[in-house]
């Protein structure tokens, strides 16, 4: 008969296992909060205990006896009724009298009975008026690690129950499975909460640290597992949820940065999407607006916009020059009129809130990105272009503009610029061939789409000056722009810098350059501020053109990384 067991090997493992189990796992675990939680789950009393308790009912449930028959005073009865007819011996008389006994039948009787009996515990009867929708009640145990739970919460206003809102992805009550949208909390570590604002239930649970327990009915809705996110969308505004009334939990909210790319999780909810900073290592999404709700938000608070009077300013070296600006002389002397083509796709794009991105690099056997510079009068953006010119003139190049007035005898057609009747400047203007265009003392200037790719089509990189209200239409899968904001220093820095520099006021006839007032000094950081305020969302880089050597380096450094690292672009210029 084989040896029964004592406790120890196999049947015994498992509470030897759980207490080794966080050592083991440590190699394989990536960081300390992780390692924790490990520590922490497996560490409970409680699960200990529960272990102990298990181990034990396991070893009595294996050594407990089993009767090998249930009928032994029957079977008794009848060896006598046999052993009757056989030729009576001694032994077989001392066995009959043996079974014969009463004490002998007293004992065989009881332990048929015992044989027979059902020792599994009796539950009372399920009582005949129970209501078959009663709800069932779960109890949780987790266990929060200096991290908030990860769920929001939020009172029906019929019932008044606290219903579990949303399940933050990545998050503690995400990764444990337990906890669902829909959900009904009743209790938090045993405090009821069916009398408790949403707010006070927040405070408990921030407060708590370790095991949370949690009684909850289950909702009725079942959640379909949502797939991690692929969607990648590029911020155009600042956002802190703590300066937002609207959030219904500004803990779980997300902070982010105008230009940070925001990997989207969740887009269960229409009005607050579940996000997380692309590359960050943390699980865990967190709450933002979505992007109905907050052009909505914005078209309703959003102040007319402050029109910046136009401006078209000369520089005089050929192949130099850029948009085309008034500057205030200009203005008071002459009537000016700006345009750029028109696009109805852009419509919602005057409300900035967030662009779908994609990552992309460019191949070799690729065109040049366009790179448009944008940027005040007198910020010194013609002077970085010169140099970017200067430093490689086989690899960037600039568009030669098109006029309506007569061509100079130094001049030659196509060099400064392309010269062209009026009537055929007004055709292309109805035909959309121009980027912008303006009108000076009756002549038309104007850069045109063909101009852009005319260098583009010589395997240079174009650099193109324009206002930046233009810069929407040019977001286009053929020229994927890259777009550069030339910015001032602080007014200060302007006036310490700028004492000895002059500005060009007039744009044509060989205009005088003229020494910085405090007045263009003004006029640019104001210029600047309206730019930015209005086109920022469309800018991927800003430069601050304190210095012009050191500015020149950054903009040379930018254009190094843009023609060899990965960029996060609008994903309809590779897909549409």
């Amino acid at each position: 008969m084989p040896a029964l067991s004592t406790g120890s090997g196999s049947d015994t493992g498992l509470y030897e296992l759980l207490a080794a189990l966080p050592a083991q796992l440590q190699p394989h675990v990536d960081s300390q909060e992780d390692l924790t939680f490990l520590w922490d789950m497996f560490g409970e009393k409680s699960l200990h205990s529960l272990v102990k308790i298990h181990e034990k009912l396991h070893y009595y449930e294996k050594q407990g006896p089993v009767p090998i028959l249930h009928g032994a005073a029957a079977l008794a009865d009848d060896l006598a009724e046999e052993l009757q007819n056989k030729p009576l011996n001694s032994e077989i008389r001392e066995l009959l009298k043996l079974l014969s006994k009463p004490n002998v039948k007293a004992l065989l009787s009881v332990h048929d009975t015992v044989a027979q009996k059902n020792y599994d515990p009796v539950l009372p009867p399920m009582p005949e008026d129970i209501d078959d929708e009663e709800d069932s009640v779960k109890i949780i145990r987790l266990v929060k690690n200096r991290e908030p739970l990860g769920a929001t919460i939020k009172k029906d206003e019929q019932t008044g129950a606290i219903i579990v809102a949303r399940i933050m992805r990545g998050g503690a009550a995400d990764r444990s499975g337990l906890i669902h949208v829909g959900d009904e909390l009743r209790e938090v570590n045993g405090i009821p909460v069916e009398d408790k604002r949403p707010e006070e239930i927040i405070q408990i649970l921030a407060q708590s640290q370790g095991a949370i327990t949690f009684k909850i009915i289950p909702g009725s809705k079942e959640e379909t597992p949502s797939k991690e996110g692929k969607m990648f969308i590029k911020a155009l505004f600042d956002y802190n949820p703590n300066e937002d009334k609207a959030i219904p939990c500004k803990e779980a909210g997300l902070s982010f940065k105008k230009g940070d790319i925001l990997q989207i999780m969740s887009q269960d909810d229409a009005t607050w999407w579940q996000a997380k900073h692309e590359a960050d290592a943390n699980p865990r999404a967190g709450l933002i607006p979505s992007k109905h709700f907050q052009e909505r938000r914005l078209a309703l608070r959003r102040p007319e916009i402050l029109v910046q009077p136009l401006k078209v300013s000369n520089r005089k070296s050929s192949g130099f020059r850029r948009s085309f600006r008034l500057s205030r002389k200009d203005k008071k002397t002459n009537k000016s009129m700006y345009e750029c083509k028109k696009s109805d796709q852009y419509d919602t794009a005057d409300v900035p809130t967030y662009e779908e991105v994609t990552p992309y690099r460019r191949q070799t056997n690729e065109k040049y990105r366009l790179v448009v510079l944008v940027g005040p009068v007198g910020v010194g953006l013609n002077e970085l272009k010169r140099k970017l010119l200067i430093s490689d003139t086989q690899h960037y190049g600039v568009t030669v503009p098109h006029t309506t007035r007569a061509r100079r005898s130094q001049e030659s057609d196509g060099v400064e610029y392309i010269f062209i009747s009026k009537h055929l400047f007004e055709t292309d203007v109805q035909n959309n061939k121009f980027i912008e265009y303006g009108e000076y003392k009756n002549n038309y200037y104007g850069t045109s789409i063909d101009s852009v790719r005319s260098v583009l089509a010589k395997n240079k990189v174009c650099l193109l000056d324009v206002q930046p209200h233009t810069v929407k239409h040019l977001r286009t899968l053929e020229f994927k722009p890259y777009v550069i904001f030339i910015k001032p220093p602080s007014i200060e820095r302007l006036r310490e810098t700028r004492k000895n520099a002059k500005i060009i006021s007039s744009r044509d006839d060989q205009g005088a350059a003229k020494p910085f007032t405090e007045e263009d000094f003004q006029e640019m950081i104001k210029s600047a501020q309206i730019m930015e305020s209005q086109y920022g969302h469309l800018f991927d880089k800003i430069i601050i053109n304190d210095d012009l050597t050191v500015a020149f380096n950054e903009l040379k450094t930018t254009f190094d990384k843009l023609e060899t690292e990965t960029h996060w672009v609008p994903v309809s210029w590779l897909h549409s």
